[in-house]
């Protein structure tokens, strides 16, 4: 039987929270990946026939107060054991040029973020040992997008196959590139828009993951994939989706079948 996998991060400030949950609830899926999930939404998810986990994706930090946001995997297989990987506070490293960016952004839910993390589960399907991970890498400078990536990766485990879902927030168009240097990067980083794909398309091959829904767009404004499924090579690729219904969200959620 193939094993069924959804991803989506389905928006924080998501206003269309009742059909997002219909869309949960009635999906059929063996593992369902959500970043950016409100705090008040958890307790619905934790309604659903499925095992849960989750660990704060971030806390963004208002004049309000703190807003937090989650990383959830949803699993229909048992959940043998799960982990986090929490990653680094950037705030005091960003230069002038982003606080103030940042600050100037705050109408559009731009704000400083602490509590970052992913997280991982283990399962087993049809005999196979399985570690899923969920990942929100940061909306920041490349660099750091890649070093939370191989933070994840250090948790693989080698008596396992490997599944990694998320939004790992990769940058690949001229118009939307501007926001790594805005964000804290270099110049380059802006110019040499299609670098860090390139690169991290090189990391996924070097770690032996196969990008099942390579170039295709999953964020309309950035016109980019952020959003990806990576799989061990052991895996047969059955079937491979992005939805179009975002459901409130500026993601469309993505689908696989593997075996």
């Amino acid at each position: 039987m193939p094993l069924k996998i959804y991803s989506w991060n389905m928006l924080f400030r998501n206003q269309k929270l009742e059909q997002a949950f219909e869309f949960i609830a009635h999906a059929d899926f063996d593992i369902f990946c959500l970043q950016e999930v409100p705090e008040s939404f958890l307790p619905r998810l934790k309604q659903l026939p499925s095992a849960l986990v989750y660990r704060s994706d971030m806390e963004k930090l208002f004049r309000s107060g703190a807003v937090a946001t989650y990383n959830v995997i949803l699993s229909r297989l048992p959940i043998e054991s799960h982990g986090e990987i929490p990653y680094p506070d950037y705030w005091p490293l960003l230069p002038l040029r982003t606080r103030l960016f940042v600050r100037l952004m705050r109408p559009f839910s731009f704000s400083q973020l602490r509590n970052r993390g992913g997280l991982y589960i283990d399962i087993t399907h049809a005999g196979q040992s399985i570690r899923v991970f969920n990942l929100h890498l940061i909306l920041a400078q490349p660099a750091w997008r890649l070093k939370e990536f191989e933070m994840a990766m250090t948790k693989r485990d080698p008596e396992r196959s490997t599944i990694v879902c998320g939004d790992f927030n990769i940058l690949e168009k001229p118009h939307i590139t501007p926001l790594n240097w805005l964000l804290g990067g270099g110049l380059v980083d802006t110019v040499r828009y299609t670098r860090e794909r390139t690169h991290l398309e090189k990391r996924f091959l070097e770690h032996q993951l196969t990008n099942i829904l390579r170039g295709r767009i999953t964020h309309p404004l950035s016109r980019s994939q952020l959003d990806h499924i990576l799989v061990s090579r052991s895996f047969s690729i059955q079937k491979s989706e992005v939805l179009d219904d975002r459901l409130g969200s500026d993601h469309h959620p993505i689908y696989v079948e593997i075996s």
